[in-house]
């Protein structure tokens, strides 16, 4: 215990100690990235240790982005960047940051002023214009990948803007801090990648379910929702008539057309089946039920803008229009696990998902892109367009079926 204490002594600042035991415990707490970063920023600044600008960046596991990166500096907030797959700026590959993953090099150290500045990036003289005057850059890995483009870490930078630069006590500081704060970085990146994952994969709804503990064939819940269903038509014809990599574009088109335009208006895309797409609005109260339909309606309409601007530039091309047809229904469904043991899969059962796949087919009879049930009707005053009554195969009684009206720009 003596020698503990004697070396907690030598640590020097006492606000550095307490950033440094912070940071192990917000690495065990359920705050963002961005919260841990300008909390780090802040307490650096108000321990003596002059930060007036930092930033960090990290590769993540997502279906639109390939890394982030947060930025601080001392008189505002801290800002989230994202970069898309695919997509890398010249700027990027022309940084320190990169040379420091394409060189291996853990720590790189410029003075941005006087005799001893080494501005050897654009990126430094940026800096030193701006009224920065030392720049200390960081590069952890979490692995032993070196690939510049595929390593996993954190990489990123503390600049003063200080006359005299960082003392060598300051380094110090940040160097002992970089190492936890890539500890709290790596666990909450980690839980963000299977957030990100299950989101993905599953939906933001059932994702959240799951990591709340949902995970055993069986969990569920019963709930009420707006049911969505949309299945791609001709889809076989289109699959013989093109290559294989022409037509899996085609129906990812489809896809952010129709899924794409229930995720923006706030619905959960359950299961991509085939060709077709199911999907939820959740009524959580009685006060919910007509919102919940008037963004299911708002989401076909926009499935159908986003369709026609998809068809223009197809037809432009050459290519075959691609079309589909929707059912709309609210019901109550089981919401939950279902499948085997050892595979199981997150989606909804029942009377209602059944009916809203019947009325879909009834799309193609009916020459309708749109119909939607009684019980969806009922809750949204809009002209609708009474498409007749019909018997749905496992469904007793007859259906009264709608057309919505054409929307109005």
């Amino acid at each position: 215990m003596e020698n503990v204490a004697h070396q907690d002594s030598d640590r020097g600042n006492p606000l550095v100690d307490a950033l440094a035991d912070w940071l192990v415990s917000q690495a065990l707490r359920d705050s963002s990235l961005e919260e841990v970063f300008e909390g780090t920023c802040k307490r650096l600044y108000a321990a003596g240790i002059p930060v007036a600008r930092s930033h960090i960046t990290f590769r993540v596991l997502h279906p639109l982005y390939q890394s982030q990166a947060l930025d601080w500096q001392r008189d505002r907030s801290v800002e989230l960047k994202s970069y898309v797959h695919g997509v890398t700026m010249d700027s990027w590959h022309k940084s320190p940051l990169y040379h420091m993953l394409e060189h291996n090099v853990p720590d790189l150290r410029r003075h941005l002023t006087g005799d001893s500045a080494i501005l050897d990036f654009e990126f430094l003289e940026e800096l030193s214009e701006q009224g920065f005057t030392d720049y200390l850059a960081f590069l952890v890995r979490f692995d032993d990948n070196i690939d510049p483009d595929r390593a996993n870490g954190i990489i990123g930078s503390w600049s003063t803007d200080r006359a005299t630069g960082f003392t060598n006590a300051d380094i110090r500081s940040l160097k002992r801090i970089e190492q936890r704060l890539a500890v709290a970085f790596k666990i909450k990146i980690q839980s963000k990648l299977t957030e990100n994952i299950l989101s993905a994969y599953l939906g933001p709804g059932a994702g959240k379910q799951v990591l709340n503990g949902q995970i055993k064939r069986g969990d569920g819940e019963t709930i009420r929702a707006v049911i969505w269903y949309s299945d791609m038509r001709d889809s076989t014809r289109l699959a013989d008539s093109m290559p294989a990599h022409s037509f899996l574009q085609a129906l990812n088109q489809y896809f952010e057309s129709t899924a794409g335009a229930v995720l923006r208006h706030g619905g959960d895309v359950l299961r991509f089946i085939g060709d077709a797409v199911l999907a939820i609005f959740p009524i959580r109260d009685t006060q919910e039920v007509a919102s919940s339909c008037q963004h299911a309606l708002q989401a076909a309409w926009d499935a159908q803008d986003a369709l026609a601007v998809v068809n223009a530039k197809r037809i432009g091309r050459g290519e075959d229009s691609l079309d589909f047809g929707l059912g709309l229904h609210v019901g109550e469904v089981l919401f939950g696990n279902i499948g085997v043991p050892e595979r199981v899969e997150f989606s909804v059962v029942g009377p209602a998902a059944n009916e809203v796949a019947r009325l879909e087919s009834l799309t193609k009879t009916l020459q309708e892109r749109v119909l939607v049930s009684e019980s969806f009707a009922a809750n949204l005053c809009v002209d609708w367009v009474p498409a007749g009554q019909f018997k749905l195969r496992g469904v007793g009684d007859p259906v009264s079926v709608f057309a919505p009206p054409v929307k109005k720009i």
